[in-house]
């Protein structure tokens, strides 16, 4: 958690069943006869932070937070140049960074155990205004706090300069040096207060309506009402019809609340041009390239690079699709449905995690134990549950706790590989711990590094293992598959909050203006083989990174060519290699990524960089093609 910014923790909440439908209670049967094929399924244990709600140490811990940030204004505000400028500087400055330092540590714990038991049943109201309180007290003890980044960044460069040259301060010079790239967009510090304290009612309040509104969602579905997960999850399955249905109750119930999801699009792209505005920020997406502390032109060359490769991947792979289907063009609910004529199977939880597990000890004995831990020590939340926050995310809470996965395992082999993408987060999250609260959180330009790295080991190992020409040829797919959504797909979300935010600046936004946006980017990426039927114009609505994250979404992309890149140098057999990889995740946000890239021979300012991974996933649709013959 930052001073400057609450830690955001998923997603919400309650239902409200329409009249003739059958009640949950089906669904609950349903899903009781799925874990008997899934096997048990792990609930994260989160004792390790705080013993419940109603925990003594959590109380006790929030009291001492709210004191400690009190004191730390005291004891440090007005005076931080003196001391930079006095003598001991280095010793004094770093005393102040390391106090500073215990109190984010102890702010994120608390809010990271809030928001980590709202994500596992945001329908619980007693869940909903725990969350909602710690996050509006922490967020006025962090209003104490502001003045020490605003301070340190007022200080002279030459001054600050000399006293991180050697000395204790040394240490925390990575985190002063990317402070002070914010130093041209911060404001005064009553201005920044104010900023603070009022995103409990501005942006964190909009967030937790789309949360709410997404997790009250009820999709009519083969006589059930199903929440958003489980019906996503029937875009792939193996009957079309099904997977039609699915499809049209996505569309009927996202368009049916359009108002809401227009209305909050609206307010938050309003929200962030104010904020920019007042900031200097002269791009839509300048602040998430500076958090990111990648510069806007390399971003710009793999923009380019993938909207130029869509004939070559996206296009080209979902016209061989088509004839797979026995069809020139597909129904956009086809885009991800399992290849015909291929058996399905569901996966045991056990089997799953043997998969993963076994992947990750190939490459490495210390990157499978410490993955084998989040099985041992319950660090892994797999049922679904009404209520549960959808998807899957790594959590990694503070460096004096461990990080916690989220997963809706069902069994298809799209959740192993998920599985696989989060404890890679996990892993480099335990690695990168020891450097600190304030950096070891590692900017998105790698954040996504292990996690597709860990995708890429399982997925090579289980393909090596496969001889079955149909089965081979089915993984591949499904691989390809990821891959487009996690490059192609990902541009193109970027593409499309471009073209939102830079609508809205002229104006509020109508709900088919969006609706618009969303088809010209999406018909462009996917190309001539998907048909984009009516009823796919709002599934822009339940995507949550537009509405929490702006513009994280290019970091996917950036993340998978990256990979691999990496994953190249490793199969050429490399020397070294694993030890350069663990150095790489170990460093945390204490390094920018092209000094870690460096050691492997890669640079991801040269534009021809991001051709080596779009390469590969054009050679796996290359070997597809080969396989009709």
């Amino acid at each position: 958690m930052s001073s400057r910014a609450v830690v955001h923790a998923s997603l919400s909440s309650a239902a409200r069943m329409p009249a003739g439908q059958r009640s949950e209670g089906t669904n609950v049967a349903r899903a009781a006869a799925l874990a008997l094929d899934l096997g048990s399924l792990p609930e994260w244990d989160l004792s390790d932070l705080y013993s419940g709600i109603d925990s003594p140490d959590f109380r006790a811990d929030l009291i001492r937070a709210e004191e400690e940030c009190s004191a730390f204004s005291e004891r440090y505000g007005g005076v931080i140049a003196e001391i930079a400028g006095g003598p001991d500087a280095s010793a004094r400055l770093a005393e102040a960074v390391a106090a500073y330092e215990a109190i984010e540590d102890r702010l994120g714990r608390l809010m990271s155990f809030a928001g980590l038991v709202y994500s596992g049943d945001t329908t619980d109201e007693r869940r909903q205004k725990f969350y909602g309180d710690t996050q509006e007290r922490l967020t006025t003890a962090s209003g104490h706090l502001l003045f020490f980044a605003l301070e340190i960044n007022r200080v002279d460069d030459g001054v600050m300069d000399a006293a991180m040259a050697d000395g204790p301060l040394a240490h925390y010079r990575p985190w002063i040096e990317d402070l002070r790239r914010e130093k041209p967009y911060q404001l005064d510090d009553r201005t920044e207060k104010l900023f603070l304290e009022k995103s409990v009612t501005g942006r964190s309040a909009w967030n937790r309506l789309f949360d709410g509104t997404i997790a009250s969602l009820r999709f009519p579905l083969q006589g059930e009402m199903l929440t958003l997960e489980p019906t996503l999850n029937k875009l792939q399955d193996p009957d079309g019809a099904v997977r039609k249905e699915a499809a049209g109750a996505l569309g009927d119930v996202f368009r049916a609340n359009l108002r809401t999801f227009a209305l909050i699009t609206n307010t938050l792209a309003k929200d962030k041009e104010i904020s920019d505005r007042w900031r200097g920020f002269k791009d839509v997406a300048d602040d998430r390239h500076l958090s990111n502390r990648v510069e806007p032109e390399v971003v710009a060359a793999l923009v380019d690079a993938v909207q130029a490769a869509y004939p070559r991947l996206s296009h080209r792979y979902y016209r061989l699709k088509a004839k797979w289907f026995g069809v020139d063009v597909l129904p956009y609910w086809d885009r991800n449905a399992p290849l015909p004529r291929v058996e399905q199977r569901t996966i045991p939880w056990a089997e799953a995690r043997d998969m993963v597990l076994d992947a990750y000890g190939a490459f490495s004995p210390r990157m499978a134990d410490i993955a084998k831990t989040f099985f041992d020590r319950r660090w892994i939340d797999a049922p679904t549950r009404p209520g549960k926050a959808p998807g899957a995310f790594a959590h990694p809470t503070v460096p004096s706790a461990h990080p916690y996965v989220l997963v809706n395992y069902q069994g298809k082999p799209r959740d192993v590989m998920t599985l696989a993408h989060e404890l890679g987060h996990g892993v480099h999250q335990v690695l990168a711990s020891h450097n600190g609260a304030l950096m070891a959180p590692t900017p998105l330009t790698l954040a996504e590094t292990a996690s597709v790295f860990g995708e890429m080991l399982t997925f090579r190992r289980l393909l090596a293992a496969t001889t079955d020409t149909v089965q081979r040829r089915a993984m591949l797919a499904a691989k390809v598959e990821d891959m487009i959504n996690t490059v192609v797909r990902q541009i193109a979300f970027y593409l499309f909050e471009r073209k939102v935010h830079l609508a809205r600046a002229e104006g509020e936004l109508t709900a088919e203006q969006i609706n618009g946006l969303w088809m010209s980017v999406q018909a462009e990426s996917f190309g001539p083989a998907i048909s984009l039927d009516a009823g796919y114009e709002p599934f822009w609505a339940y995507i949550p990174h537009f509405i929490h994250s702006p513009f994280y979404v290019y970091a996917y992309a950036f993340g998978d060519c990256l990979v691999n890149s990496l994953y190249g140098v490793y199969a050429n057999a490399e020397e070294g290699f694993v030890d350069r990889y663990f150095a790489l995740l170990s460093a945390g946000g204490a390094k920018p990524y092209g000094e870690l890239l460096a050691p492997f021979g890669l640079n991801a300012s040269d534009p021809a960089f991001w051709q080596i991974g779009l390469n590969m996933i054009e050679g796996m649709i290359v070997e597809l093609e080969a396989m009709e013959g």
